[in-house]
């Protein structure tokens, strides 16, 4: 039996090893033929290798995920490895390439895992990639462009207060408003969360509810209650945050 083959392009060490990991688990017939760091290291890999899938990381040094994607179009299935989110997953939806979110989500990769078994198990050749890439393409060149929020006029009683982000401990839907979670008390502002997910930076804040972004920064610990649901506690005041089954995976390592 002849096993499918993989490259591994992310050029970050941990989340490289953790997929990695979470691929042989998950897929264990699939043969890693090589990991990379950098872009070019992948160009290299993809020649060397000829792979039927390359996982590749959309931001890499060397060579841009989508000039590698490019170069594999027409020769390997593509799965992304992305923190753009909501950004860019409208050109994924495409159906002609698949794509992990960081931090990875073992479900996800099981759906990503299932298509690919499927195409291969078909005999369906490599999608042509160049509309998607071409999405792709402009939607990061905006996300990159737009710098993360880090002011906020927000209300404090009757008085307008300027806020910075870093000072907000979490962001949680309040009706018509969205309630700014500080150390020294909470205000209010009338932007809905669905727009803060769009331009808060999701390294720092991340979604743990429909209704709660939370900084990470201002974690200090997280536990399960007596129902076994996860939750937060912050490192200032007594409140406790509810977080989502379906964003437990964020705290796996603490």
């Amino acid at each position: 039996m002849i096993y499918p083959t993989a490259v591994v392009a992310e050029d970050e060490a941990a989340l490289r090893g953790e997929l990695v990991e979470q691929l042989g688990k998950l897929w264990p017939e699939l043969s890693i033929v090589g990991e990379a760091a950098d872009g070019l290291e992948a160009l290299r890999l993809l020649d060397q290798h000829r792979p039927d899938i390359l996982f590749l990381d959309i931001e890499m040094p060397g060579a841009k995920g989508i000039d590698v994607a490019r170069e594999a179009n027409g020769r390997a299935h593509v799965v992304f490895v992305t923190a753009y989110d909501q950004h860019a997953i409208a050109a994924f939806d495409q159906g002609a390439v698949d794509y992990l979110l960081k931090p990875l989500a073992g479900a996800r990769l099981f759906t990503a895992i299932t298509r690919l078994k499927t195409r291969l198990g078909q005999g369906q050749p490599p999608a042509a990639l160049a509309h998607a890439l071409d999405q792709l393409g402009t939607r990061a060149a905006a996300a990159e462009a737009r710098a993360p929020l880090r002011w906020i006029n927000a209300s404090v009683g009757q008085t307008l207060r300027l806020i910075t982000v870093d000072e907000v401990m979490f962001f949680q839907s309040d009706n018509k408003y969205t309630r700014l979670g500080l150390k020294d008390g909470e205000a209010l502002i009338r932007k809905p969360l669905k727009e803060l997910i769009d331009e808060l930076d999701p390294q720092q804040f991340w979604q743990i509810h429909r209704s709660t972004l939370v900084n990470v920064n201002a974690v200090a610990s997280v536990s399960r209650d007596f129902r076994g649901r996860m939750q937060i506690k912050l490192k200032h005041g007594n409140e406790m945050l509810l977080v989502a089954e379906s964003c437990a995976h964020l705290f796996r390592q603490m």
